[in-house]
């Protein structure tokens, strides 16, 4: 049993000793055979390592034999050899790295070097073209034969009128203005000055006062007049407010009593008791706006009177006392004084309303047409009554039908067409009436009640409508240019004695090399060029289509272009033709602007609330670009800080507005100086090639507004409550966003003085949808779409502060916007186009030695 024991011992001894050795051989010798493999791939210093341990493995021999010290020795020794190759691979490793890093920094300079090399040949392009530009504008300098014409000294008369013998009472109906009207006080550089008699003091009409409504009235719509003086020696005109009718006593009538019953005495001797009457009465204009809707044959203050040489303007005329050219109809004083009157005035559509034809005051706004019949006695060409039927029907929406219209005299006919908002027909027709209505188009009944409600907002609403117009009236008889817009003024951001420092901006690669235009100085757009033409060749369209004939302004969208001969034959000056003429594809593109109309630059207009950070980035974006005049940056909010303002490569100009509005994105600073202004929030990424494109496309569009994010005016499909807000990409669009657009510098004095003040007053209590605004007249001007520029829909701005447009409520305030604006207008101006503009030669097929006109776009 004791020998069992022993041996089982000895046994269990022997496996746990080759166990032991199995486990030294796996973790000593099979390490050293991997070792081997790897090592004979490495370099002749490893080769001699891996040398060393096929050696040392050889001297081992049988594992067997060493002893427990030579085995361990010999194990020291391979890990000494292990950490040194280990060392060695990891030095490899560290100079493989220190290689690519070489490497890779050398591709990036090199790449730096390539795209330094294009930026300078780009820039040594543009000098070039600039050079050349500036050798051609000192050619024309060097060759012009005529000075720039400058505004003429006023001229204007230092005494009153002198004192002349009256005419005879039979000469006084063959007045007419060549006749008897003073033009020596009237220059073409007076200005047009008015002087007003003070009602209180000289009233002409006998036995009765001055309505004390018109008296007010008058004299606050007068001093709004741009053209009131209170210096009478140095007066054009004369205006005298004579008053209107008053009941007379039927039981006693007098010989100069009309049948109705209104007593129209006017006092002959105070009216030629007037200080500067001068006997005659020349350049005198005796207003009376009779108020009460009056019967045929009253109204007529001046009925038997003699007058002199004085203008008349009045309601109720007679034939023999109307003398055409002259005297003036006015409508009579049924309105407010002035202010904005959109409340007063029926929506346009629909076409057809529930009555096809009616003549009662009651049911106007329901019925189609309104019937007014001219007076039955033949001799008067107008009476109050007609014309205040004529107020009514426009204010109404109803088209008005006059029966004898072909013998009858409306409101300033001299310059407005009422051809277009009313329907003048004989008498003889009134059988033929029914069928003649009916068969006027839907289209055509729209375009009558528009242009209607256009005519009684400009001319007929107020007593102050009246009375510029009035005024107006004889001032374009003269010729004499209406008084130049007042710019705003905005406060400037900061002191004089305060000039931001300027940083260099930091390099930015996106904008494509591509020779865009010449970089030149700034030189504002040619200004009050047209003053005495403008009303001789687009009189009618003033008075009756775009504008407004009140004031002058520095240009127009509208403004002539020359004929194609003149840009090379008489007139070149100004004008930059593609190849000198002969045309040519992208090189000779981008030296010159071409088109139809000379040179010219932008203005580029930035709105921006307390974001530095984001305006530097603008400002710095807008570095060489060309065309670019100055930059104003609108700021709203606190005042700006003393921050450094990237280079921009333009003079930028900071102004804060008087209140945090976004109707101060148009506000007609009197420091633009082109007519081309790109509107730009200060958020809105823009590639130059973009800009300079969209400004190309805009000088061939400057009465639309041309720019880049489209939208449009989506019907209501749910309520059939209007029209909606819609962003959404579609194949129309009726509106560009004047966040990234161009629009012409007119129509920001248009946003103040012809958009309804309801609309401005909306836009600043939701802080929304100037732009919509914008639109909106634009459209109702010209009753055009706007250009849409490129396939860009919208702009990111990632890292960009909040704006309004992050609010949730913002999107659904414009669905309200867009019906609030139509309510006040009457109708929804907005024009839709399937139309956008690219580049010629975009996506066509060139010949490798030729470049498209851009490369990008």
């Amino acid at each position: 049993m004791y020998i069992h024991e022993r041996l089982c011992l000895w046994l269990g001894h022997l496996k746990l000793s080759r166990v032991i050795f199995a486990v030294l051989l796996i973790l000593f010798v099979v390490p050293l055979v991997t070792h081997y493999y790897l090592s004979k791939y490495e370099s002749s210093s490893i080769s001699l390592g891996s040398s060393s341990v096929r050696h040392t493995l050889d001297a081992l021999g049988d594992f067997t034999t060493l002893t427990a010290a030579d085995l361990k020795m010999r194990i020291e020794e391979m890990l000494r050899i292990k950490a040194s190759v280990s060392t060695e691979l990891r030095e490899l490793e560290a100079r493989r790295g220190r290689l690519q890093r070489e490497a890779a920094a050398a591709g990036a300079r090199t790449d730096a070097l390539r795209a330094e090399h294009a930026r300078a040949a780009a820039d040594l392009t543009r000098l070039r073209v600039s050079a050349e530009q500036a050798r051609i504008a000192q050619l024309e300098a060097t060759r012009r034969d005529s000075p720039q014409l400058a505004p003429p000294l006023q001229l204007l008369p230092s005494r009153p009128p002198p004192r002349l013998p009256p005419p005879a009472h039979q000469s006084e109906p063959d007045c007419r203005m060549h006749s008897c009207f003073d033009h020596s006080r009237c220059s073409l550089t007076s200005g047009f000055p008015v002087f007003l008699y003070d009602p209180d003091n000289h009233a002409p009409l006998a036995n009765a006062e001055v309505d004390g409504f018109l008296k007010t009235t008058l004299r606050q719509t007068l001093g709004y007049n741009t053209h009131l003086t209170q210096k009478a020696e140095e007066a054009c005109i004369y205006v005298v407010l004579v008053g209107e009718a008053f009941p007379s006593d039927s039981k006693n009538p007098s010989p100069s009593s009309t049948t109705e019953g209104y007593k129209l005495v006017l006092n002959e001797t105070a009216i030629r008791s007037l200080p500067y009457w001068g006997g005659d009465g020349r350049n005198h204009v005796l207003i009376n706006f009779a108020r009460r809707e009056l019967s045929v044959g009253s109204g007529d203050a001046f009925h038997g009177a003699a007058t002199g040489r004085a203008m008349i303007a009045q309601s109720t005329f007679t034939q023999g006392r109307f003398r055409p050219g002259f005297d003036v109809v006015t409508p009579p004083a049924l309105g407010p004084p002035g202010g904005d009157v959109w409340a007063d005035c029926a929506p346009i559509a629909p076409a057809r309303r529930k009555y096809l034809l009616r003549s009662r005051r009651s049911v106007l706004r329901e019925s189609t047409f309104v019937l007014i019949l001219a007076p039955n006695d033949r001799s008067y060409v107008s009476t109050a009554l007609l014309q205040a039927r004529l107020y009514e029907a426009l204010r109404s929406g109803a088209i008005p039908v006059i029966l004898g219209g072909d013998r009858v005299q409306l409101p300033y006919n001299e310059v407005i067409d009422w051809r277009r908002a009313a329907i003048l027909l004989p008498k003889a027709r009134v059988t033929e009436l029914h069928f003649f209505l009916r068969a006027i188009s839907d289209a055509d009944l729209l375009a009558f009640r528009r242009h209607g409600r256009v005519l009684w907002e400009r001319y007929l609403s107020s007593v102050q409508a009246s009375i510029d117009t009035l005024l107006a009236v004889i001032r374009t008889r003269l010729n004499i240019p209406a008084r130049a817009a007042v710019p705003a003024v905005g406060a400037p951001a900061f002191n004089d004695s305060y000039s931001p420092p300027k940083l260099e901006p930091p390099t930015i690669d996106t904008e494509p090399e591509e020779t865009l235009g010449p970089l030149e100085a700034p030189y504002p757009s040619p200004a009050y060029k047209r003053n005495y033409s403008l009303s001789l060749l687009h009189g009618y369209e003033m008075w009756n289509d775009w504008g407004e004939p009140f004031t002058l302004y520095p240009q127009l969208p509208w403004d002539t272009p020359l004929t194609s001969e003149a840009r090379f034959v008489g007139s070149p000056s100004g004008f930059r033709p593609i190849g000198a003429g002969a045309g040519g594809a992208g090189k000779e593109f981008s030296e010159a602007l071409g088109g139809d109309r000379p040179r010219e630059q932008f203005t580029v207009v930035i709105l921006t609330y307390e974001r530095e950070a984001v305006l530097a980035a603008a400002l710095a974006r807008l570095r060489g670009l060309p065309y670019l005049n100055k930059v104003v940056v609108v700021w709203n909010g606190r005042a700006p800080p003393t921050m450094s303002w990237p280079e921009s490569g333009a003079p930028v100009q900071v102004v804060r507005g008087a209140r945090n509005s976004l109707n101060n994105r148009f506000l007609p600073h009197h420091l633009l100086e082109t007519e081309a202004v790109l509107c730009v929030d200060d958020d809105a990424h823009l590639r130059h090639d973009e800009i300079v494109f969209a400004f190309r496309v805009w000088r061939e569009h400057r009465d639309q507004i041309v720019g880049f994010p489209g939208r449009y005016h989506a019907w209501d499909l749910n309520y059939n409550n209007g029209f909606l807000y819609n962003s959404n990409y579609s194949c129309e669009l009726s509106m560009v966003l004047t966040g990234a657009a161009f629009i012409h510098r007119y129509y920001l004095w248009s946003y103040w003085r012809l958009l309804p003040a309801a609309i401005r007053e909306y836009v600043d209590e939701y802080m929304n949808c100037e732009d919509i605004a914008m639109n909106f007249l634009v459209s109702h001007i010209t009753r055009k779409p706007p250009v849409k520029v490129t396939s860009r829909w919208t702009f990111r701005c990632p890292g960009c502060p909040v704006t309004l447009s992050a609010d949730q409520t913002h999107f659904h305030e414009r669905h309200k916007c867009i019906q609030f604006f139509s309510q006040v207008m009457g109708y929804t101006p907005l024009v839709s186009t399937q139309y956008r503009a690219d580049s010629v030669l975009f996506k066509t097929r060139i010949p490798h030695d030729k470049q498209k006109c851009f490369k990008f776009i």
